[in-house]
């Protein structure tokens, strides 16, 4: 197989059933030896057992691979510590992070309990930045590291009655793209998953056709694409039903109006100049934006 993880040693986080689980499988499938985290609970977070991630590491020895159960919550800091830590112990480093694990408490932002958003946000992005905090000295210290970010197409375009899951899978680019900067001199490749699958989490919102093609082993290439040696960095690939494309967060052109009383009326007057797409580019990093505006307004001077 032409992408060997024979010796790396992975952490996929929400991996007792669905997508997790194939991630872990496949990992495993290609030499990697994982720690299958999940805390077992329901589709909203609540309860736990770690039931779940034993049966995906039982599946994972009887095909011969190695791996190690583990049920700790993502937003309890100090367990996911732990984690990286037995993983440490068992084969001595950590090369990748699966930030898999995620909840879902969903109602229009209307109706929405401020409670579920922050419980949402919690799991999802705290739950991601802790997993990557605990793996970083570790990854630094080893000049090797792949981190996977899933983040959601409801985070990148939107979708009713998900406002807490799409701000939380919005904010996991957002870390994605900052980490992958940090990460670039110490061999840390940094990228950010967004699936398509039929999983627990999709039930009763599809049609059975839909969820037929739609099954999680669809979308493991791209994360085994993502999060091998050969990875690239800061990127986003959409995946689904056999399906692979690529999301980008451009910056337009725009126009220099500068800062005249009338400059409102002028950018309201403009704005279809101002969001055209020709031109535009795909910034290295945030200074990209200053960068373009200075420059713009000091053409204007001359």
């Amino acid at each position: 197989m032409g992408l060997d993880f024979t010796g790396r040693v992975a952490i996929v986080t929400g991996a007792g059933g669905g997508l997790g689980r194939e991630h872990a499988l496949a990992l495993a499938a290609r030499g990697a030896k994982v720690i299958v985290n999940d805390l077992g609970g329901a589709v909203d977070g609540r309860g736990g057992s770690v039931s779940a991630a034993q049966a995906v590491v039982d599946e994972i020895r009887t095909r011969g691979g190695q791996a190690l159960a583990n049920g700790a919550s993502v937003t309890d800091f100090a367990a996911v510590q732990a984690m990286v830590q037995q993983a440490v112990d068992a084969w001595g480093r950590v090369d990748i992070l699966v930030n898999n694990a995620g909840i879902l408490r969903d109602k229009s932002f209307a109706k929405m309990d401020m409670a579920d958003f922050r419980t949402v946000i919690d799991v999802h992005l705290m739950g991601a930045a802790h997993c990557c905090k605990a793996v970083w000295a570790q990854m630094q210290a080893q000049n090797y590291g792949r981190i996977l970010m899933t983040t959601s197409s409801t985070g990148l375009y939107g979708n009713f009655g998900q406002a807490n899951y799409g701000a939380a899978k919005l904010a996991q680019v957002g870390l994605m793209q900052t980490l992958a900067i940090e990460g670039a001199k110490h061999g840390i490749h940094v990228n950010a998953l967004a699936p398509t699958a039929a999983t627990r989490m999709t039930e009763g919102l599809m049609p059975d056709e839909a969820l037929a093609l739609l099954k999680p082993a669809a979308v493991v290439p791209a994360m085994l694409v993502l999060t091998h040696e050969s990875a690239p960095t800061r990127t986003i690939v959409c995946a689904g039903a056999g399906s692979f494309e690529a999301a980008h967060l451009t910056l337009t052109q725009g126009i220099h109006l500068g800062m005249g009383e009338r400059v409102p009326e002028q950018l309201a007057e403009q704005l279809a100049q101002v969001t055209r797409m020709d031109g535009q580019q795909l910034p290295q990093s945030g200074a990209a934006q200053a960068t373009l505006e200075l420059t713009k307004a000091m053409a204007a001077r001359r």
